[in-house]
């Protein structure tokens, strides 16, 4: 038993985590005509059930789990799994409907069900069935109400509400200007420009897969592997002090994580010129900031040059360069998590003259 639990808290570490999240989501997307049978969809629910039913056995786990404040990202967790798993299956049966001349499932007559009684019959019992659920939910757990807040007593870990742990994850690897401010803004604006954007008509009022294979591929990356992820690591693997602890590992407040944390200019001008900092702030971050041009306005037209060159024609010159920066805002956090965890990286550009940093 020891054993397992050691394995699952290693392969809770972040660096693995991600990375297993990444791969999961290349397996989905490639083996989907065999993840769409309903055994892999109730096996996935089960394995979930079968691992939080042994995890209740663990003193540690247990207390994580059962936290009022987390016990809705458990739900998350079930919710997220099923429903990837169920608009996979729906899109790949109307593949196979399509493919055969078809149409889509939803297209169909027969399909098709009355507003009334059908349609407001089914939405009265959720609304019953949900009433029936947060009475309950109210009554078996405690509201998650602590003392007034107390500048003496800060808790430890402090952390925010659930939906805004994305973004507290994201202030570890950026500034707070960039994690706080212009990522969030960006992910509005993204949502707000793709009907722009995107010009495919198919697709629109039924599930498919392979007439949108980018365009559903990226989305699940942003929002399952991304967003989903960084709450649940947010959630039930950080601990005091922001550590990282597996989920049977017990929160020891006094567990010390070194942080050799450096800027990639001192990569450059102590560790490979074997220099000392220049005093100029320009000279000195020159490097980053050739990096973060070039990332963001020269990485573009290669791409339109190179491997999303049917995408350009596609979309058109300013559609595509809004789409590609967008695209690149939002692989900057995979890139940034990825830099830290293996090189140990802080900040591409380090300003700290003007409190500016990338």
């Amino acid at each position: 038993m020891g054993v397992l639990k050691g394995i699952i808290n290693a392969i809770a570490d972040p660096r693995l985590f991600f990375l297993l999240a990444v791969a999961s989501l290349a397996v989905v997307v490639w083996k989907r005509e065999r993840i769409v049978s309903n055994r892999v969809g109730y096996g996935l629910v089960g394995t979930l059930t079968v691992f939080f039913g042994f995890g209740t056995f663990d003193p540690n786990f247990q207390l994580i789990v059962t936290k009022p404040d987390n016990v809705p990202i458990v739900g998350l967790v079930f919710l997220l799994v099923f429903f990837v798993w169920y608009s996979i299956r729906e899109g790949v049966l109307n593949d196979r409907r399509i493919a055969a001349g078809q149409g889509p499932i939803e297209k169909a007559e027969s399909d098709r069900v009355w507003v009334w009684p059908d349609l407001v019959y089914t939405e009265l019992i959720s609304l019953i069935v949900c009433s029936v659920i947060l009475i309950v939910w109210s009554i078996l757990l405690k509201a998650p109400l602590e003392q007034p807040a107390n500048p003496a007593n800060t808790p430890n870990p402090s952390k925010a509400p659930w939906y805004f742990l994305g973004l507290q994850e994201m202030l570890v690897y950026f500034d707070p200007w960039l994690a706080g401010v212009v990522l969030p803004s960006l992910i509005i604006v993204g949502l707000i420009c793709i009907p722009y954007i995107d010009k495919n008509p198919k697709g629109n009022g039924y599930y498919t897969f392979t007439e949108r294979k980018a365009e559903i591929t990226i989305f699940m990356f942003g929002f399952a592997v991304l967003w989903a992820s960084l709450i649940v690591l947010g959630t039930f693997l950080r601990g005091p002090n922001w550590n990282f602890f597996g989920p049977f590992e017990f929160w020891d407040i006094h567990k010390l994580a070194a942080l050799n944390n450096v800027n990639l200019s001192e990569y450059v001008w102590v560790r490979a010129l074997r220099t000392g900092l220049p005093s100029q702030w320009f000279v000195r971050e020159i490097f980053g900031i050739l990096l973060v041009l070039f990332y963001v306005f020269a990485l573009p037209v290669i791409l339109a040059k190179a491997w999303f060159k049917g995408y350009y024609e596609k979309l058109g010159g300013p559609r595509y360069y809004v789409g590609a920066f967008l695209f690149l805002m939002m692989m900057a956090l995979p890139i940034k998590m990825l830099l830290r965890w293996l090189f140990n990286l802080k900040y591409i550009v380090a300003i700290g003259e003007f409190f500016f940093n990338i």
